[in-house]
């Protein structure tokens, strides 16, 4: 396992980062124990969670899996989304933000969260409000490092803006959602992230299995994401994706790769990329991803497989300045 910094937070994680949506769903105590092994053996100690996983059985089956090694692990915890029918039990407001961390800790089981996520942005929450709320959690000493998921590049710069202005802890990781078939974050966010020398924890590498090799044009499994869940039918609902799917897992076969562990391996070769975000279901999932691991992305190599999608505009929109064919540069 190769480690690398936390952005500018001095602090050390590995290359990869285990999701645990699954833990206390799909992956039932058990086999959560099971996969929670795999990560430490192979020398994971980064790990994403959230208030709403699994109803909130995903912390609590981590917050027991860590116990009596808490120091040896980096742990992650998001809040915004509904955690109840109450209206205000969603959100990122000061009362939501501080009745909830209350609550992961304790299915934590932990003193601290290392790092702490805004989940998505809040139309409805004043951002100066949000922002002091996280300070006085790192204050007190119950989260430790601010961070955003699902913000867009303005809003992060925004946040980090308010809080230097205010001499509050400001934001040090942020999670996008980044993949072959979803290559927006290459746009702003990560350039951003550079600059700003921000973490980057993306997450979904596999576009909800779409890239695992499981999908093609007239192939599709009997169970998945894709298949069963409505937000990741709409969101991975083009029917070019599936072309995608296809030529990639010929593409990853014709290197001797599966199409799974290559995807990963793409992520994680953009030089803004602190450690891609992997989940799995069981054991063997887990296995075949952590082969990543092993694949030496050459810059010939991700070039070949990012040429199997389009790239993204840049943000002014003039691609001419990515030719020759332009004013001039400096």
């Amino acid at each position: 396992m190769r480690y690398t910094v936390l952005g500018k937070t001095g602090v050390q994680v590995s290359s990869l980062c285990f999701g645990t949506m699954s833990f206390g769903g799909d992956a039932d105590p058990h086999t959560s124990a099971q996969l929670y092994q795999l990560c430490r053996d192979a020398g994971i100690n980064f790990f994403d969670c959230a208030n709403v996983y699994a109803g909130g059985r995903s912390e609590e089956i981590l917050g027991q899996l860590i116990h009596g090694h808490r120091d040896e692990v980096i742990i992650t915890s998001k809040v915004y989304f509904p955690t109840g029918e109450d209206i205000n039990a969603r959100g990122a407001s000061r009362r939501h933000i501080l009745r909830s961390v209350e609550a992961s800790l304790k299915r934590l089981n932990t003193d601290w969260i290392d790092v702490y996520f805004i989940h998505h942005f809040d139309d409805l929450t004043d951002l100066e409000q949000t922002l002091r709320a996280l300070d006085d959690l790192v204050q007190q000493g119950k989260i430790l490092y601010p961070a955003v998921s699902n913000f867009a590049a303005w809003q992060i710069m925004k946040a980090l803006a308010i809080s230097h202005q205010h001499g509050w802890a400001g934001i040090e990781v942020i999670q996008p959602m980044y993949n072959l078939a979803k290559r927006q974050a290459e746009v702003e966010i990560l350039p951003m992230a550079q600059a700003e020398q921000l973490a980057v924890i993306p997450y979904s590498p596999l576009g909800g299995g779409l890239l695992s090799g499981k999908y093609g044009v007239n192939k599709k499994p009997p169970s998945g994401r894709l298949v069963e869940n409505k937000m990741y039918q709409t969101r991975y609902g083009d029917p070019l994706l599936y072309t995608l799917a296809e030529r990639f897992s010929e593409l990853a076969r014709s290197h001797g790769f599966e199409p799974a562990p290559l995807a990963v391996a793409w992520v994680a070769s953009h030089p803004a990329v602190t450690a891609p975000i992997i989940g799995a279901r069981n054991s063997e999932q887990l296995k075949q991803l952590l082969q990543c691991l092993e694949i030496e992305m050459t810059p010939e190599l991700r070039a070949e497989i990012s040429a199997l999608t389009p790239e993204p505009p840049p943000a002014t929109d003039r691609n001419e300045e990515r030719t020759p064919h332009q004013y001039s540069s400096r």
